[in-house]
């Protein structure tokens, strides 16, 4: 059977003026059209080509020598070339585009973006992407515990954390608890993985280690509080979503970094204040 999003290898069974008849064996009734400009040199009917199965723009099948960026069941990162009443259409290094329908995307994409996405099959029986990813990513790292890694964010949940796709193929999160709003889809982010989970999924962290991270959430406090006049006007007890919003970090780490720069002198806190000695 031939294989719609696939790349395959299949044999000519006839010759076109305008191409060749490629079928998945001799005699097969199921045939695919391999343009005459595609077809090689003293090419005859049984020799075996290795090709990709697409639509073409009146919904024929067809079939290229060319590779795709990506094929059915996989993700890429992919630059929106146009985007229209019906969707985004992505390239994805063929003449004919992907189109990245407006329900299967997570984030408004503009022309000139780079986005990761995988190939499906939609209901029509054409070919689509979605930006919904996290099923399509491999699981399958090369990482452990303390590397670091660089990934592309690709969906932020409040419950569960950022969604990163690292080195653009392999599944990973940044747990909410190690998550502050710190990056929104689309962004890069260097990270240090902290964990492989049974699956082979990768928990991330963009903070650095405790001992590091202290010292320099306490910079950046003391940077914060001197651009305000020397004082917060909540405390170390605030709400953690006040806490995130005014300092971009957890209420775990703020309070760390306060509780060090107490011990070092340089601030105090007050029934309602935090502020500079």
């Amino acid at each position: 059977m031939i294989q719609l999003g696939k790349i395959q290898k299949l044999q000519i069974e006839r010759k076109a003026d305008f191409g060749v008849y490629l079928s998945e064996k001799k005699g097969d009734e199921e045939v695919v059209l391999l343009p005459k400009k595609q077809v090689r040199e003293g090419a005859e009917p049984g020799d075996e080509v290795e090709v990709f199965v697409y639509r073409d723009s009146k919904d024929r099948l067809i079939a290229t020598v060319n590779e795709p960026a990506l094929t059915v069941g996989t993700a890429a990162v992919l630059k929106v070339k146009q985007v229209t009443k019906i969707g985004a259409f992505l390239d994805m290094g063929l003449e004919r585009d992907l189109l990245l329908p407006y329900h299967e995307q997570t984030y408004t994409v503009h022309e000139g973006d780079e986005v990761i996405a995988a190939m499906y099959i939609d209901k029509s029986s054409r070919l689509a992407a979605t930006m919904k990813v996290y099923e399509y990513l491999s699981k399958e790292s090369p990482y452990k515990a303390e590397d670091e890694v660089d990934g592309l964010v690709y969906e932020v949940s409040r419950n569960f954390g950022a969604f990163v796709a690292v080195d653009r193929k392999y599944s990973a999160l940044i747990p909410a608890r190690e998550f502050s709003g710190e990056a929104k889809p689309g962004d890069m982010v260097h990270a240090r993985v902290t964990g492989v989970k049974e699956d082979g999924k990768l928990d991330l962290s963009i903070r650095k280690k405790a001992y590091l991270q202290l010292n320099e959430d306490g910079e950046k406090l003391m940077e914060m509080l001197k651009e305000r006049g020397g004082k917060f006007p909540f405390t170390d007890k605030a709400d953690p979503e006040l806490i995130k919003s005014e300092c971009k970090m957890s209420k775990n780490a703020f309070k760390r970094a306060i509780g060090h720069l107490m011990k070092q002198g340089l601030v105090e806190i007050t029934a309602s204040e935090i502020k500079l000695k």
